[in-house]
Formats: structure tokens, C-alpha cells, sequence
């Protein structure tokens, strides 16, 4: 979801997921940026709040 063009917002990764908030706020921060390296990236989109990207593979 996060390497989609359009990224994904904590509100679609929790529905896709069934996972709480802090729960997919915790991997992003814990297993994608401080295990894996991984840039998480984010912008506020009108009519979508913050949306997530990872950059391209």
C-alpha cells in the first residue's frame, strides 16, 4: 500500500489490516524506518488528511 502511487493513509492501512492506529504508526517507525532503512515519506493531501509513500523500488 505504501509503494502504491497514490500511498496510503494510517486510516486505509488500519481497514486493510484490521490493525489499531499506534499499532501501524509502530511499524512504520519500527520495522520500515528503524529496522529496515526504509524512507517513509509523508504529505497532507486535501480531502485525504496525511497520506505514506515509500519511495519506489
Amino acid at each position: 500500500m505504501l509503494r502504491a502511487p497514490d500511498g496510503a493513509t494510517i486510516e486505509e492501512i488500519m481497514a486493510a489490516t484490521g490493525w489499531l492506529g499506534h499499532t501501524v504508526r509502530g511499524a512504520m517507525a519500527g520495522s520500515l524506518k528503524k529496522k529496515l532503512g526504509l524512507e517513509v515519506t509523508s504529505d497532507k493531501v486535501e480531502g485525504r488528511g496525511r497520506v505514506y509513500k515509500l519511495p519506489a523500488a
